[in-house]
């Protein structure tokens, strides 16, 4: 770790302890926007980079005091903790055992690590707001470095290493990528944001413009499809709004459109919304389209617990590894990490992240239409995450702009519960669970419980 990184880590680590618990997540965002993963202290086989040390810090400030889970571990908590708990116990099933052990150690230390300060630092609707007004001041200045790049091909995030200072090109096109791994990271992290700050507009338009500038900026600069398309999918779901009283007929209708593409196009339907997406003259759609394809077709390497080996797949590798290719997918990610069980647990997060937004929004049917809104926006959010997870596959940093979403709507979903436990009343309210029957109203527990486990979104119009 260089001086510049020391010093900066030191200021974000004084901040993360000594700020309130509604500005605590301002160091962690700041060592996301603008510090590289190449920075870190080792010791032994343990990598501890900025972001790692900052995740310890906002740990041992929330034990020092006692800051907790708004509403306790709900369901969308205890799924993620048993994702976590599966991507250790998979390690035996790879070799070398202790590498994959340690690596898998740190992926658990980063996703968990970042959920749960989201979680515990982000504990209302205040405190979503606070976090999306701080998040466009950051986006701004990281959005004028990434224009620099795209204007002078050099990157100033170069000193801090982890980044090229040469700018990437592709079709002479330079690509920014800040301090991300990708160019496509970087635009991603801007596309994901721009839900959250039409979501403000209403209560905060100034600080919504501000940050959209930067989101855009950042999109642009890094002359990638992915954010683009990312982008439009969160402004879509947003639009969604007007219909939100429709969502179980949407989701009907995108499953049947899904099935008349398969039925008409001569190859499977995936490659038709992968492959013809071209909004940059740079994409790499096919590539996508055919990682797919071999995963299904080489699915009895990988099904149950992972694979260390998927160069077969595609007639490309890649530069860091002689027994990969390059896994441009999210979920073929966790995939090849922990098989079928893995992908099928984010999956379920995913799907019940979903659910609480419309549970939300159903007990805050009498709630102002701004808050009503925020809400919305948070699953446009987290939709524009899971349609982009098919395309792109989170490996450094910007994986807190992955999990905020869950996070935040996690929060929100128990503080709600918790203000207003009445409005579920018994377990025959629920709609369809994930699984586990619901119990017997008890009157010895919170009548509002069972609903952590809910994942039927019933429609949120009166």
């Amino acid at each position: 770790m260089n001086a510049l990184a020391l010093i900066f880590l030191l200021l974000n680590g004084v901040a993360m302890l000594a700020l309130p618990r509604r500005w605590a997540l301002l160091p962690l965002l700041i060592g996301a926007c603008y510090m590289t993963g190449d920075q870190s202290l080792n010791l032994g086989p343990f990598h501890f980079t900025v972001l790692r040390l900052l995740l310890m810090l906002g740990v041992i400030r929330s034990l020092a005091r006692h800051e907790r889970l708004p509403g306790g571990i709900n369901g969308l908590d205890l799924t993620l903790l048993i994702w976590g708990g599966w991507l250790l116990c998979s390690s035996v099933f790879h070799q070398p055992f202790l590498e994959a052990l340690v690596f898998r150690l740190g992926a658990v230390y980063n996703t968990l690590g970042i959920y749960f300060l989201i979680r515990i630092f982000c504990q209302d609707t205040e405190d979503m707001i606070q976090l999306i007004k701080l998040t466009a001041f950051l986006l701004v200045p990281l959005a004028l470095e990434m224009i620099n790049e795209k204007l002078t091909g050099r990157n100033w995030f170069a000193i801090f290493g982890g980044v090229p200072e040469t700018v990437m090109v592709r079709k002479d096109e330079l690509r920014a990528q800040g301090p991300f791994g990708h160019p496509i990271l970087a635009g991603t992290v801007g596309a994901l944001c721009v839900p959250l700050m039409i979501g403000i507009w209403r209560q905060h338009a100034l600080v919504a413009k501000i940050g959209l500038a930067g989101c855009l900026g950042m999109v642009i600069a890094s002359k990638s499809s992915g954010p683009l398309m990312t982008m439009a999918v969160g402004v879509f779901a947003l639009g969604l709004w007007r219909w939100r009283h429709l969502t179980s007929q949407l989701r009907i209708a995108a499953v049947l459109g899904y099935l008349l593409i398969s039925l008409v196009a001569s190859r499977p339907a995936y490659y038709a919304l992968l492959n013809r997406i071209d909004l940059t003259g740079s994409s790499t759609g096919w590539h996508r389209a055919e990682l797919i394809k071999q995963s299904i077709n080489y699915l009895n390497e990988w099904w149950f617990a992972g694979t260390d080996y998927t160069l077969h797949w595609m007639p490309t590798g890649v530069s860091w590894s002689d027994k990969q290719c390059d896994i441009t997918n999210h979920y073929l990610f966790y995939g090849v990490w922990g098989g079928l069980p893995l992908m099928g647990l984010f999956i379920c997060a995913l799907w019940i992240g979903f659910c609480y937004v419309g549970q939300s929004l159903r007990m805050q049917a009498e709630a102002p239409f701004a808050r009503q809104f925020l809400i919305w926006s948070l699953g446009a959010g987290l939709f524009a995450s899971a349609i982009t997870c098919v395309s792109v596959a989170f490996f450094d940093q910007s994986m807190i702009f992955l999990y905020l979403f869950l996070a935040a709507i996690g929060s929100l979903h128990a503080t709600i519960l918790v203000k207003a436990p009445n409005e579920v009343s018994s377990a025959a309210d629920l709609p369809v669970s994930i699984g586990l029957a619901a119990p017997e109203p008890n009157p010895g527990w919170p009548t509002a419980r069972p609903a952590d486990f809910q994942c039927g979104v019933r429609s949120v119009g009166r």
